[in-house]
């Protein structure tokens, strides 16, 4: 008899993660998947990103509607609680034997949330990082609490883990699913990527991703000036930028970005560029700018250079392609100048990609087959570490 798994999507960037795992486990024989989609997927503001499932060939079981047209603390909270009370509803009619979730938005953590209440065992993909300045750190280590069984990007992730306390034998050491992603990807050339975009791409081409800091408006607001005084230094290459995730000051970057889109021809903002259009840009990028998990995570895979803004991806494992930086205008632009020269470019075609080999979603499938076939146990223990 398959066993049912629950499969909860909240936005464009983990969905891209978790489409070849969905992809799998719709096709085991084992499992009887149920994929729940919610958060920035069914807004407009965000670019009604579930029509890249369905354009996938994924049905959706069912649409958690959630988000406020605000990005408030006030807004986030009530976000947080409706999501609890939906997906708690959703589960008590279901009654899934798991639920699978990736990563640390506050809608994730609200599902891990309702499913521990429920008594519905979790699996959590991508735990044990660090994000600092951002209230994803804290959600992410709740979620791994909350969960039972735990697959990691990264052996020192897999530490972490432990060190919360998780049983070592519910930890499973996968690689990162981008990768699988990347490798699947069908790219575009030049010429379907302009048809995409209705831009015409030069040479050079700045692909910029500025998440806000979700713990301090100070920080964000003079972090995406500074950046953007900075990239006016660049008006001889296209800039395109991917607007930020639903967190709190996110509309003041939102805002800040379109102003500067009307002032600067060479630039172009979107809200969702779909994962084949965004990998495909990855590919012929000259550099990464901005403070996303995706340029730490995927351009070491494209040998592409990387300026990581800020001490947002701080902790997190890095390839010698990422160029740290403050957030002073002059350090960015010079660090983006060291990222387009030829001695970087060099430096960064050599570099080894430490998240894995892209076997990560066949390796978490299988896994999730095993766990299922026999009953599991929801009581945890804390397994205390030696000090």
């Amino acid at each position: 008899m398959k066993k049912t798994l629950c499969v909860v999507t909240g936005s464009r960037s983990e969905y891209g993660l978790l489409k070849n795992i969905i992809h799998n486990i719709k096709k085991s024989r084992l499992i009887n998947l149920r994929l729940v989609v919610t958060g920035t997927h069914l807004s407009k503001k965000f670019g009604n990103t579930e029509k890249y499932i369905l354009n996938d060939g994924f049905k959706i079981h069912s649409r958690l509607k959630i988000l406020k047209n605000s990005d408030t603390a006030e807004a986030t909270c009530s976000g947080i609680s409706s999501a609890i009370f939906k997906m708690s509803s959703y589960l008590n009619r279901n009654r899934p034997d798991m639920l699978l979730i990736l990563g640390d938005r506050f809608e994730i953590f609200s599902c891990a949330v309702a499913a521990m209440i429920n008594r519905i065992p979790i699996g959590h993909i991508h735990g044990g990082e660090l994000t600092y300045g951002v209230i994803d750190d804290t959600l992410r280590h709740s979620i791994t609490k909350m969960s039972k069984f735990h697959f990691v990007s990264h052996e020192n992730y897999r530490k972490r883990v432990i060190q919360l306390g998780e049983d070592k034998k519910n930890i499973f050491l996968v690689g990162a699913p981008a990768i699988d992603s990347i490798k699947s990807t069908n790219f575009l050339n030049i010429n379907k990527l302009e048809k995409k975009l209705k831009m015409q791409l030069k040479k050079e081409i700045i692909l910029v991703t500025y998440h806000p800091i979700s713990l301090d408006k100070k920080t964000s607001n003079k972090e995406i000036s500074n950046l953007l005084k900075s990239l006016k230094n660049f008006n001889q290459s296209t800039i395109i930028f991917t607007m930020p995730n639903t967190d709190p000051f996110s509309f003041e970057i939102f805002k800040k970005i379109e102003k500067f889109e009307k002032k600067n021809s060479n630039c172009k903002s979107f809200k969702s560029l779909g994962q084949t259009v965004y990998y495909s840009l990855l590919k012929k990028a000259s550099v990464v700018v901005g403070n996303s998990s995706s340029g730490i995570i995927e351009t070491p895979f494209f040998s592409i250079p990387c300026v990581n803004i800020g001490r947002r991806q701080e902790g997190r494992i890095k390839a010698k392609n990422i160029i740290d930086c403050t957030a002073n205008t002059k350090i960015i632009t010079k660090s983006i100048k060291i990222g387009m020269s030829k001695k970087f470019k060099k430096l960064a075609n050599l570099v080894r990609n430490p998240y894995g080999n892209g076997m990560t979603s066949k390796k978490i499938t299988s896994i999730l087959e095993k766990l299922l076939s026999k009953k599991i146990d929801i009581k945890k223990k804390f397994i205390d570490t030696k000090l």
